[in-house]
């Protein structure tokens, strides 16, 4: 998370969509840098509103901070969810993915409660926690360049924005009935992300 108080925004770092990218481009321009712990770094509107926006916005003369955020296609934000959990670091833990393929991850994701592997929350519910309570400004990952545009406009600075943290490549092969439930498990991220379509 990356908080900008001069102009009054912060940048909510959704888990799997650029954010180590975004802060390591745009952090030595904000006024504070949240890392980690990792469920700080990615906390939702809920906990921005409920525990940091408060504080912010009572040490900083009281006006309000806009809220940015991207999302990216469900089925390739699982994608990276699933090659990020391929990685050597982490293998033969609970959280690894190795000896699965994709489908079957897709398939744990959906289950309730998900396994570790699996357990990976959903986009809409850290950017639209309510349906009238939603993240002020929505990027689309696959358009990364107009949040950096944005940001751009509003810090007075443009920096490269670097490749980091990219998973390692495997097929990520769906059976149309498991992408079927997951169409109708994921409604809401998938509606979320459509309606972003006519953004730049």
């Amino acid at each position: 998370m990356l908080v900008f108080p001069d102009v009054r925004i912060v940048l909510l770092a959704v888990p799997k969509t650029g954010s180590t990218a975004l802060e390591l481009a745009f952090g030595p321009h904000a006024g504070v840098v949240l890392r980690q712990p990792p469920t700080l770094k990615h906390l939702g509107l809920n906990g921005f509103d409920r525990n940091l926006r408060p504080l912010l916005e009572r040490a900083d003369g009281g006006a309000r901070f806009e809220t940015v955020a991207v999302v990216r296609e469900p089925i390739d934000w699982l994608g990276s969810w699933y090659r990020y959990r391929l990685r050597d670091e982490i293998a033969g833990t609970p959280t690894s993915t190795r000896g699965m393929d994709f489908d079957r991850f897709v398939r744990d994701c959906m289950s309730a409660p998900a396994p570790p592997h699996a357990s990976v929350g959903r986009q809409s519910r850290l950017v639209v926690p309510a349906p009238d309570r939603r993240v002020d400004h929505l990027f689309r990952y696959d358009r990364i360049e107009a949040l950096v545009d944005f940001l751009a406009g509003r810090i007075g600075v443009a920096p490269p924005l670097p490749r980091r943290n990219v998973s390692p490549p495997a097929p990520l092969d769906l059976a149309a009935e498991t992408e079927a439930r997951l169409r109708a498990a994921f409604a809401e991220d998938f509606a979320l992300y459509e309606s972003l379509a006519d953004r730049a």
